[in-house]
């Protein structure tokens, strides 16, 4: 069963049934067991076809898509040396209940999904992580979730580093509630002598101060508050080109870099024209994994992220409840509330399109 969006109308979802085609020589049949759906997610649909996100998992009818999601699923049959049936693995796949995939590189670590239209596609996206020893459920849900976003968030953190935060003294976080932008606000304080500061909406805005996170949290059309003298730093993950406007025309010049991550307002997305200040610059993680990766080494990376990672789950326990929503009913019905932004920032939606233990 896939769960697909219309490519040009996100709003309309439908479910598809099809029979897994037969397994050739050197493919595994996984079966999805759960993952996580976030505005990252919507990010991935929002900019799916600027980003080449639709390639991923391409649906048999062309004006439909399926979204990628982050989580984990079991070999259910496998014609793979060095996999087995019942082998579990994290990675990325599409809202699904079952994906083929033609695995390459196959470690005890590790493989790479071969199958030749993601060949051209960021290589990041097309390894899967093999669980060799199981943690528990929740540490399972919680990884889904947070992993990717962290790891977008850690990713920025050091490339603003590598960049000297562009002489900014201050960082101003748009769409403060999203989790990779508490995540990204985390990094920021515990490593750098900037002030993070949180821009979100009244709604949120008492939710986000609790988190500690950041050390002064703003309203939208409140951005006037704010010194606009001092050299600031903009990483906008909402895509509002009504705050994008906000935040430009506040600052003007002290506005040192205009860092676009995501689309949590997918509906907004867009730099309205005659902006002052620098031109919003979009941030492409994959490509500052590739470069990292060369530097440290796929180890040294992995190590860098994995410490910082822990740390950060570590403290969002505290906030987060995870919401497991199950079945094709489920799914269909929560993802509109993902879709709309209608989902408390607190709460975490993990969907599985199967039954349990299907």
């Amino acid at each position: 069963m896939d769960f697909e969006v219309c490519r040009t109308d996100l709003r309309q979802h439908r479910l598809v049934n099809e029979a897994p085609p037969a397994l050739a020589d050197g493919e595994v049949l996984l079966r999805i067991d759960e993952c996580a759906l976030t505005a990252n997610n919507i990010t991935y649909a929002a900019f799916g076809e600027v980003m080449r996100y639709w390639n991923f998992f391409p649906a048999a009818d062309p004006a439909w898509g399926r979204i990628p999601v982050w989580g984990f699923a079991d070999v259910e049959q496998s014609r793979t040396p060095g996999l087995a049936e019942g082998d579990r693995v994290y990675g990325y796949f599409p809202m699904s209940t079952h994906l083929t995939a033609a695995p390459t590189r196959v470690s005890d670590r590790s493989f790479v999904d071969g199958v030749a239209h993601r060949a051209a596609l960021p290589p990041v996206y097309n390894q899967y992580q093999r669980v060799t020893s199981r943690t528990t459920t929740d540490a399972e849900r919680l990884q889904s979730v947070l992993r990717p976003l962290f790891t977008t968030s850690f990713l920025i953190d050091d490339w603003l580093d590598e960049q000297a935060m562009f002489g900014a003294r201050a960082v101003v976080v748009a769409s403060a509630s999203s989790k990779t932008a508490l995540a990204l606000a985390a990094s920021l304080q515990a490593n750098r002598g900037v002030e993070v500061v949180g821009l979100t909406s009244a709604r949120n805005a008492e939710f986000v101060g609790s988190t500690g996170y950041y050390d002064r949290v703003v309203v939208y059309g409140e951005v006037a508050q704010l010194d606009a003298s001092v050299p600031t730093v903009l990483v906008d993950m909402g895509g509002d080109s009504h705050v994008l406007a906000e935040v430009h025309h506040h600052f003007g010049d002290q506005l040192r870099h205009s860092c676009q991550v995501g689309a949590t307002h997918w509906e907004q997305v867009g730099a309205p024209a005659g902006l002052p200040g620098p031109r919003p610059t979009l941030f492409f993680a994959p490509d500052q994994i590739q470069r990292r990766v060369a530097e440290w080494g796929g180890a040294g990376y992995e190590a860098r992220v994995d410490a910082a990672y822990a740390a950060f789950a570590d403290s969002a326990a505290r906030w987060m409840d995870v919401v497991v929503h199950r079945g094709p009913a489920a799914v269909a019905a929560v993802y509109p509330e993902v879709l709309e932004g209608r989902i408390a920032p607190s709460t975490a939606v993990v969907i599985a399109l199967g039954a349990a233990g299907s």
